[in-house]
């Protein structure tokens, strides 16, 4: 069934209500390769941590897409472990030239399939035994090969590796201002030809973007996590402890947030961007993770209706309404309702919700959103913003 998401004129027409809108999304989305594109317009391929947040969506009503789903973030992984972030399912000589790869991407996004796996077998879903085989690979790949930062934290070799593809984080290393768009483009283009690969064809470094991500390391973290107390792995169980000591020494108490390592770590990787916020996932010091998530709700912070915003409002770059500069997402509101939940905050996980939830019905489910006013960005619908109906079911 595909609704309309649009809000209709007619009052005697009863609102369709958020699962019907969400599955309304999901379902336009489906490709028959196996997997849910973002938006069937814009970005009609595969990408790895919104593959996993579809499969989340697609657990909660017990449709077996969600192993399917999951199966395609690992069908262009390497020997070794490595899962590259983008696969072109129907058209594999899609930018072949520019990754050097057929049918997939040379660099990697956030292995949310560690996560994605526990929350489908709270659900009731059995996991093949290799898609779970995979996983693992592909999370210790990260561990062992990309866990490079002097501070022990997970190095980056592209922005757009993070998910953040133009964070103010990335600044000082990507070649001039944000509005020059060109000159970005053709900076973003030579890091991609400057990563170092090994044997297999993985990206293990990149001397031109040696940035060690709070935000990517929580997030390895995390999944480590996830999955390592939902098969007992003491490896992966180990990792995630390691990791989420790294991150917590990067706590800067006087800008409230924590700090990037390597050549940004003076400058740009201190920005306050609701990314980085995601080290509340897994940081062990609750003081760290209290202050942290109270800035989600504070106004003068990130608080918002639609919030949190993407940038603090106190930065001199904050544009809410720009890519990256400030706008709401909701996959990262999600992530944060799980720390304000998990960590016992229960006024700030209802605050994320309520404006999760609130700005994916005033957007039409886009992309993202201004979080004052809920006007959409990018495209529209967009998967990922289903994730508020899985909210809203908790």
């Amino acid at each position: 069934m595909v609704v309309s998401l649009a809000a209709s004129d007619d009052p005697t027409q009863p609102e369709p209500t958020l699962g019907e809108m969400a599955l309304s999304v999901m379902e336009r989305n489906w490709r028959a390769e196996g997997y849910t594109c973002p938006n069937r317009d814009h970005y009609p391929w595969q990408w790895l941590w919104d593959s996993c947040f579809h499969a989340i969506v697609w657990a909660e009503v017990g449709d077996d897409r969600a192993i399917e789903e999951l199966g395609t973030c690992f069908a262009g992984q390497l020997d070794g472990g490595f899962v590259p972030h983008m696969g072109y399912p129907g058209d594999p000589s899609c930018h072949e030239s520019f990754w050097g790869r057929r049918g997939w991407s040379s660099i990697t996004q956030p292995p949310m399939y560690g996560h994605a796996m526990a929350e489908l077998a709270a659900r009731g879903m059995d996991l093949p035994s290799q898609l779970v085989e995979r996983a693992v690979s592909g999370l210790m790949f990260l561990v062992e090969h990309r866990r490079r930062s002097a501070a022990g934290l997970v190095e980056l070799v592209h922005p757009w590796e993070s998910g953040a593809d133009d964070s103010l984080r990335w600044d000082d290393l990507m070649g001039g201002p944000p509005a020059d768009i060109e000159r970005r483009r053709a900076r973003k283009g030579m890091l991609v030809a400057a990563v170092q690969r090994d044997a297999h064809g993985a990206a293990v470094a990149n001397d031109e973007f040696p940035v060690g991500a709070v935000s990517f390391t929580a997030l390895v973290a995390f999944n480590c996590a996830e999955l390592g107390a939902l098969i007992g792995d003491a490896l992966l169980l180990g990792a995630a402890a390691e990791l989420s000591e790294a991150i917590s020494a990067r706590w800067d108490e006087g800008i409230v947030t924590w700090v990037d390592d390597g050549p940004t770590a003076a400058g740009s990787g201190r920005a306050r961007s609701v990314e980085a916020l995601l080290a509340a996932l897994v940081d062990p010091d609750p003081a760290h993770v209290r202050a942290a998530l109270d800035s989600l709700v504070d106004h003068s912070a990130h608080g918002a209706r639609f919030g949190p915003t993407g940038v603090h409002r106190a930065e001199a770059q904050y544009r809410p309404d720009t890519y990256w500069r400030g706008p709401a997402w909701p996959q990262l509101g999600y992530l944060l309702w799980i720390a304000a939940t998990r960590h016992g905050t229960t006024a700030v996980a209802a605050s994320i919700a309520e404006s999760l939830i609130g700005g994916a019905r005033r957007s039409g489910f886009a992309e993202y959103w201004h979080p004052d006013t809920g006007a959409a960005g990018g495209a529209a619908p967009q998967s990922w913003t289903t994730l508020a109906w899985v909210v809203a079911q908790a």
